[in-house]
Parts: C-alpha cells; structure tokens; sequence
C-alpha cells in the first residue's frame, strides 16, 4: 500500500514551502500564550495578560478574513509582505515594553498592531489546492495540514511557555516573533508555488464567505474549540505554580499534542466514508467528553499531564473535517478567505479562553480554571448538533452545493 503522504510532497515545492510554512505559523500558537506567560511573570496579574493576549487576538480575528480576501484578489507576496512587517515591528514593541516597564496602554497598542499578522495556514491550503485541485491528493493534503496545524497550536504554545519559565519572560515571544520573521520571509519567496489569482465574474454577488452557512457554523463551533486551547493552557501554568512545579507546564501543554496529531494523521490516510458533518459531531462530542477529567486532576503534575493527554485526541481529527467541509463549501476564488474565517474563530476562542480562564484562576484558583473548558465543549456540541442539516449541503444562500462526502 502506498504511502499518500509522501505522495503528496513528492510535487515539486511541496517540501520547500511546506517546511517554511510551518515555522511560519507557529507565532499563531506561540503568541497569545506567549504574551500570557509573558506578561504574568513581568506584572504578576493573569487579568492583564489576558487582556492583552485577547487584544491581540481578538483584533487579529477581526483583521485576518480581511488580509486574507485581499490575498484572494492581488496575490500572496502583494499582502503578505506589508503586513508581516508591520506584524513584527510590533510584537519587538510589545516585547520592549514589557521588560522595560513602560505604561500599560503601550501593551495594548503593541498588540494591536500585531494582530496585522497573516493566516499562514489559510496560505498553505491555498497553496496545496493550487497543486491538486480536482485531484484525492488534495484530501490528504488537507489532513496533513490539519494534524500539522493542530500540532503547531500545542507544541508551539508548549515552546513559548517552556522558554518564557525556563529561561527570562521575555523568551517566548523573542522566539516566536524571529519564527515570524524568518519562516514568512522563506515562505513568500517561493513564488513557484504561489496560487494564481482567480477572478470570477459574480464575485462581488457573492460577497464574503462568512455570509455562507456552513461557514459561520464551523467559525462558530470553533471559537468554543478554540477556547479549550487557552483554557487548557492557562489552567495548566497556574496549577503547576502552585503545585511547586512551574517548569512542568511545558510539558503538560506539550503531551495535548501527541495523541491527538498521531489520530489526525491515522484519519487522514484512511479517509473513513462517513459524511464529514457527521465526522465533525462524533469529533466534538469527544472534545466535549474528554475534557471532564481535566475538573478533577489538578492534584498532581502526572494526573494533569494524563487528563490534558486524554483530552486532546479529539483535536486534530475536529481541525480535519472542518476544513474538510469548509473546502467543499466555499468557491475556488475565496478558499483563503473561507480558511481564515475558520481560523479566525479558533483565534477568538483563544482570547476569550484565555481571559476568562485567566479571571476564573485570579478569583476562584487554579484548580477551578478547566470549567471553561467543560463549557466550552458542551457549547460547540450543541452549535455543531443544531447546524447538521446546514452543513450535510442543505444551501440558503442560492449556491450549488458540493457533495460533502470525502472524495477518493
């Protein structure tokens, strides 16, 4: 049986952009827990960590669909360059002003600006479409970025916190913003991969892609995914400060990635039959379920580290079938916008997670904080459970829908 994976990086480019792409997205896991391990060992308040991660990312979720449909008109070098400048000016700011102590309004405005970073994933997917559109590679290609992705917002957010703990404050972020730098820069100069720019003639009709359905439903459902991410993250430094273990919580942030990125790989070579939307209810109903160890296992590091294990394996295969839908639902001409949207929602959740677990934590203690994440799941249960008809092809918006079967 052959391998799809190597099937799929054996098209010229793959490997280069690919390998640059993922050192270019890591700042989307690195910085908002990054800016919250930052700032709570500077100023010693996870409230105003919290509101900074979530100015930035929030302002980034309002942003990045934007970038990206600008993409999706003028090209990827045209937007991308612009804006990651800007994007890495900013964080050095931000980074400056933390160690330098200068007013707190210079935080939010440094993370403000920040939030001009671009959807690296969106740009990867655009990217494998471009070289297997029409084509089943493009469904393996798909999972391979989901598992990565789903890797990247845990083995980054675990790097970001290990550097800022282990070594000074700052660390996390000084890293991730080099990532920015460095990984975009190899990234955009591939300009043989880079997807043509297609112009359709009802574009404007059409408008944005969060005007359709399945779009705003898996955006929605997300945003509580996403939430799980940072409430899981924040929860895990707290409870292993106070368990005497600080240095732990890198790796209990880092084993949410193991299982979950084994089973998203696993599901992306065997491509299981079933309709993706019924995929995406099974994947969140496990999210929803797993994450109820994690309210009884802040007693010990190796408990925590077992729960948040057992929590993440539902992850990645959620990342897969949503994008998976998002592909077959939105127009060729808008796939990099339609991305971000998703992964904007994922962005949002992270902010709100991160702030509100981050208040729960400052309030109620650290061993309180996994709650979020058990409202969390149940919330994207219910979003994702109420939009099946929607999502199963069933169009209010006049388009001609795809089949949502996996293709093979």
């Amino acid at each position: 049986m052959s391998n799809p994976y190597k099937e799929i990086f054996a098209a010229p480019g793959a490997k280069g952009f690919s390998a640059a792409g993922f050192f270019a997205r890591l700042p989307i896991a690195m910085a908002p827990i990054g800016i919250v391990a930052m700032l709570s060992q500077a100023h010693g308040e996870y409230w105003l960590a919290g509101a900074v991660s979530a100015t930035y990312a929030l302002t980034n979720a309002l942003i990045s669909p934007q970038i990206s449909r600008a993409v999706d008109r003028v090209g990827q070098t045209a937007v991308v360059v612009p804006t990651t400048v800007v994007s890495v000016v900013a964080f050095i700011a931000l980074i400056a002003a933390t160690n330098q102590n200068w007013p707190v309004w210079t935080l939010f405005v440094s993370a403000f600006l920040a939030a001009a970073m671009p959807s690296i994933p969106a740009l990867m997917r655009a990217r494998w479409t471009e070289l297997f559109r029409n084509r089943p590679e493009l469904n393996t290609a798909f999972a391979f970025e989901s598992a990565a992705d789903e890797l990247v917002y845990i083995a980054g957010a675990s790097l970001s916190v290990g550097l800022a703990v282990a070594l000074f404050p700052e660390a996390g972020m000084m890293v991730s913003t080099a990532f920015l730098a460095l990984g975009t820069a190899a990234f955009i100069v591939q300009r043989g991969t880079e997807p043509k720019v297609r112009h359709v003639a009802n574009a404007v009709s059409v408008g944005s892609a969060i005007r359709q359905r399945p779009v705003q439903i898996i955006t929605l459902a997300l945003i509580f995914v996403g939430s799980i991410f940072a409430t899981a993250e924040v929860s895990a430094v707290a409870i292993t400060k106070e368990l005497g273990q600080p240095n732990a919580a890198s790796l209990v942030i880092g084993v949410y990635a193991v299982g979950s990125f084994a089973v998203g790989l696993i599901l992306g070579a065997l491509n299981p039959r079933m309709a993706l939307h019924r995929q995406l209810l099974i994947a969140v109903v496990a999210i929803a379920l797993t994450s109820l160890p994690l309210l009884v296992a802040g007693s010990s590091v190796t408990l925590l580290a077992i729960a948040v294990f057992v929590s993440g394996i539902a992850i990645s295969p959620t990342f897969i079938t949503a994008f998976g839908l998002i592909e077959r639902r939105v127009p060729e001409s808008m796939l990099t916008e339609g991305v971000t949207w998703v992964m904007t929602g994922i962005g949002i959740g992270m902010a709100l997670g991160a702030f509100v677990s981050g208040w729960v934590v400052d309030n109620y203690g650290s061993q309180n904080g996994f709650w979020a994440s058990a409202a969390a799941g149940t919330i994207a249960v219910a979003i994702v459970a109420l939009g099946q008809k929607s999502l199963a092809g069933d169009c209010d918006d006049g388009q001609a829908c795809a089949a949502l079967q996996p293709a093979g």
